[in-house]
């Protein structure tokens, strides 16, 4: 039997998404969306077709395929079939006028599909409307928080538990790789890790044995892999095999009905790190204690990122969330339908948390010649401070 986003939760995200439109863009008339994660998130399918939401009007969401499946993967109340957007802009040119302006995923929204969508409504001038699903997006439901609680269970049993049973001399980050993919499928993931970052591919995250994980790459993180090749730079390497000292550093999303965890566990293999690189990697585990305390309600990101990055010494930050020149700017990111959501732990986001906000906390260091320290797990938001749905383990788990 398939299972529904429930009624009530489908119309209380348009409520909401509708009053955010209000308070922010009080003259809008009509938003658009095309992305399959926002189409999911209102309607509870994932289709090709597009949902048109007037003002004054209700809510339509126009499938080219598949009709029949939406019908029966969705409780939203107003579907129809379209063969392409003419059907639906006689539709629509019938019962409203077209606004001069009509939000937009401009994030999302190729030119191409763009220009199509514009020749059978030919509105004068786009705005986004990116902010306003990011914003309603990032406060989670009980519902939704109850999946994310379900994949951080499954997230923490497999790193946690699993994986140090898996580890044996001479396999190679591919065959941990897939191996650890099987699991986690058999285990309930959703079998995706899903970023909204541009034209990023990901399967499962980064699966490196010591140096590989400071390998230079193009992913917007602190970690690096080598990937199987140049044209796939994903899941790990057939040529690295695992040797004994080695730190094994896996860095990959679960996710159940759509929602993802995010976390990172490391793992020393057949004999312990240098007490240096262990230092390092515990200095890691206090930053994520310390900023975790810090997401309540109330607080901002930028606050929370300040605080931090001004505690740490002028040493320890020349690696710090990265190696070399390859560092990032934040050391934590919302997570929910997609692993990279707004708002992100980082300059720049001020605006205060909210209860019910997801975040993966991920403060890590590049150590030379022995690779990326450091941990990752994934917080709520309350009043008593960040809710850690992962797992407690701090990591460097030793598989002797």
């Amino acid at each position: 039997m398939t299972k529904k986003v429930p009624l009530n939760e489908l119309e209380n995200r348009m409520s909401r998404f509708r009053k955010r439109m209000d308070a922010s863009n009080p003259d809008w008339e009509m938003a658009v969306f095309f992305s399959k994660i926002n189409l999911y998130y209102f309607t509870g399918t994932m289709q090709d077709g597009m949902m048109i939401i007037p003002r004054n009007e209700d809510a339509i969401f126009w499938v080219r395929r598949s009709y029949e499946r939406a019908l029966e993967e969705s409780l939203f109340s107003h579907i129809e079939p379209m063969n392409s957007f003419r059907d639906a802009a006689g539709s629509v040119s019938k019962v409203s006028k077209l606004p001069d302006a009509v939000y937009l995923e401009t994030e999302m929204v190729p030119l191409a599909l763009y220009q199509r969508f514009q020749k059978h409504f030919p509105f004068k001038d786009v705005k986004p409307v990116d902010p306003q699903i990011a914003d309603v997006r990032a406060v989670k439901s009980e519902y939704e928080l109850s999946l994310l609680r379900e994949s951080g269970r499954i997230h923490q049993h497999v790193l946690e538990d699993l994986v140090p049973g898996m580890l044996r001399e001479g396999m190679s980050e591919a065959d941990l790789s897939t191996e650890l993919y099987s699991v986690l499928i058999a285990e309930g993931h959703h079998a995706v890790s899903r970023f909204g970052m541009f034209d990023t591919e990901m399967i499962l995250g980064n699966i490196c044995f010591g140096e590989n994980s400071i390998y230079p790459c193009y992913f917007n993180g602190p970690g690096g892999k080598r990937g199987l090749c140049p044209a796939v730079p994903l899941l790990g390497s057939r040529d690295r095999k695992l040797r004994k000292g080695d730190l094994v550093f896996v860095d990959v999303g679960c996710g159940v009905e759509g929602y993802h965890t995010d976390k990172t566990t490391t793992y020393m293999f057949g004999s312990s790190l240098p007490q240096y690189a262990i230092d390092i990697h515990n200095k890691c585990v206090d930053v994520q204690n310390e900023a975790a305390a810090m997401l309540k309600p109330g607080n901002s990101p930028s606050e929370i990122y300040n605080s931090i990055m001004n505690g740490l010494d002028e040493e320890f930050l020349k690696n710090f969330m990265g190696f070399g020149d390859r560092k990032v700017k934040f050391i934590g990111h919302g997570v929910g339908l997609l692993i990279d959501e707004a708002p992100v732990i980082a300059g720049g986001f001020d605006e205060p948390l909210e209860e019910g906000m997801v975040f993966a906390l991920e403060p890590k260091r590049g150590i030379e010649n022995i690779g990326m320290v450091g941990i990752e797990n994934t917080f709520i938001v309350t009043s008593e401070g960040g809710e850690c749905i992962t797992g407690d383990n701090p990591g460097l788990i030793p598989v002797f």
